[in-house]
């Protein structure tokens, strides 16, 4: 199973449009995981028409309709493993044991916020994962989404893909 992360992509406000490397892996992905700020019903509309499998929650910068839509936290089971998605987990200190504590019932757990990818296990064995952001790369050297695949109760071939500069 192929799966696409990815998150804070901030349409219109920070990027007029998503990446085209990032909907081509859209399209290619059996589940997309969205970790919140789309800030754009359009944007979620878009994501909803192109995934075979959408999981997405809403994040701090996303306004009622959005909160409407999503969750704040998310979860599933993808071919053996258990997935949760939010958006904020906190500084990034203690993160691993904050997570571990308030999700203990889960094998991956993706989120955004921080625009800054993170790729770490917690004692116990929870996998961390944030793709950083497609459109707004902040204090980060390039723009980023994850790819992965899972199998087997297990996580294949994780990749981070950074994006090209804008323009």
């Amino acid at each position: 199973m192929r799966l696409l992360l990815t998150s804070d992509t901030h349409v219109p406000a920070r990027a007029k449009s998503l990446p085209d490397a990032l909907l081509a892996g859209i399209d290619e992905a059996d589940v997309v995981i969205h970790a919140g700020d789309w800030t754009d019903e359009a944007t979620l509309d878009l994501f909803q028409s192109r995934s075979r499998r959408l999981i997405g929650v809403f994040g701090n910068n996303d306004g009622p309709p959005l909160r409407r839509r999503l969750p704040e936290v998310a979860r599933a089971e993808l071919a053996g493993l258990r997935f949760g998605v939010v958006h904020e987990t906190g500084a990034a200190g203690g993160r691993e044991r904050r997570c571990a504590a308030r999700f203990p019932d889960l094998d991956v757990l993706v989120f955004g916020h921080s625009h800054i990818p993170w790729d770490s296990v917690a004692p116990g064995g929870l996998r961390l994962l944030n793709p950083g952001s497609p459109t707004d790369r902040r204090r980060q050297p390039f723009r980023t989404f994850l790819t992965l695949d899972v199998s087997d109760g297990a996580l294949h071939d994780v990749t981070l893909h950074k994006l090209p500069p804008k323009g």
